[in-house]
């Protein structure tokens, strides 16, 4: 009865639509121990794939062609479908040679996966944590590919094991390439709790490169408090450079009223003249041409003249008619 109660916990997904590919379907009670059969086995290069439930996040648009192995064509753009609902599950490959991973690579739903000619072994039933664990001991690779992959596709996975991997792969311990992987999908795809820990990030490390990447990190999260907390590290953080950063990612944001509050407080009071110039290009980042006010107001009126000299360079370069018209006044003047 246990046995059954397992199995039946264990969600069931479709297998992907494959071209080019011989296929080889196995259940994988232990993830671990039928990933490892099949690569020490395998006499050429192989890949081994599998479904997962995907965490809740932004999901691609429309459909896709992908290609497993490189060289054989680019990616086919997705197409303008447009999905009511985010995608519930995603697809793992692990390319296999001499018994080593050598690429992990992640796919949305809709991909048609073209494997190159190569076996394609497909586990079905593989237990999302058990994925975890094993996506986990690649995530400390050196090849960039597989640790990416390995970090990228256990942030995909809809399970709370995912969090507390990320949260290890964050640590002070890890190279920092690491841990910038780690909090860049905590801040893409772990919610809540990619944001609590991205914000103790913040908060704790004295790293100025882990922290301003921290603050990049937020500025990809959906969650609420992710605007404030760039904000605050706009204002409060001890480095210039992460107070520039800040300033920098939020205005990448929508939320206009946020990022003009911050970058015309860094102008006025932020102690350091290169906060000030960074928080002057920040402007220019401002959509719809949000920020070309400020910084004719700025031009006209700071009493820094590196800083108005920074406002006056950035106008010139917008090409916008306000910013014409702001020089031809500058140009009339006896």
């Amino acid at each position: 009865m246990r046995t059954l109660l397992l199995a039946l916990a264990i969600p069931v997904f479709a297998q992907p639509h494959l071209e080019n590919a011989r296929v080889e379907t196995r259940a994988a009670r232990t993830l671990d121990a039928a990933f490892h059969a099949i690569a020490n086995a395998a006499a050429a290069p192989a890949w081994i794939g599998y479904a997962l439930p995907r965490a809740p996040g932004p999901d691609e648009d429309g459909s896709c062609k992908a290609w497993l192995e490189p060289g054989r064509a680019n990616p086919v753009p997705p197409s303008s479908t447009a999905h009511l609902e985010g995608a519930t599950e995603f697809y793992v490959f692990l390319r296999i040679e001499n018994a080593q991973v050598n690429r992990i690579r992640t796919f949305s739903l809709d991909c048609s996966i073209d494997a190159g000619g190569l076996t394609v072994y497909w586990l079905t039933g593989v237990n999302p944590a058990q994925s975890v664990a094993l996506l986990d001991s690649f995530a400390g690779a050196a090849e960039r590919r597989v640790s990416n992959g390995a970090i990228a596709a256990i942030a995909l996975t809809r399970d709370n094991s995912a969090d507390s991997a990320l949260d290890r792969l964050a640590e002070a311990s890890q190279p920092e390439q690491t841990r910038r992987q780690a909090m860049f999908w905590m801040g893409v795809a772990r919610g809540r709790h990619g944001y609590e820990s991205l914000v103790k990030i913040l908060a704790n490390d004295p790293s100025d490169r882990v922290r301003e990447h921290a603050v990049f990190a937020l500025s990809r999260s959906q969650d609420s408090g992710a605007i404030p907390q760039i904000v605050r590290a706009a204002r409060e953080d001890p480095s210039a450079r992460v107070r520039g950063q800040a300033l920098f990612w939020l205005a990448q944001t929508a939320q206009q009223r946020f990022s003009e509050e911050a970058i015309r407080r860094a102008i006025k009071q932020d102690p350091e003249t290169e906060v000030k110039k960074k928080a002057v290009f920040a402007l220019t980042q401002m959509r719809n041409g949000g920020g070309v006010p400020i910084l004719i107001e700025v031009a006209r009126n700071n009493a820094n003249p590196a800083v108005r000299k920074q406002a006056m360079f950035w106008l010139a370069q917008s090409k916008d008619p306000r910013a014409v018209k702001f020089f031809e006044e500058v140009l009339s003047r006896p």
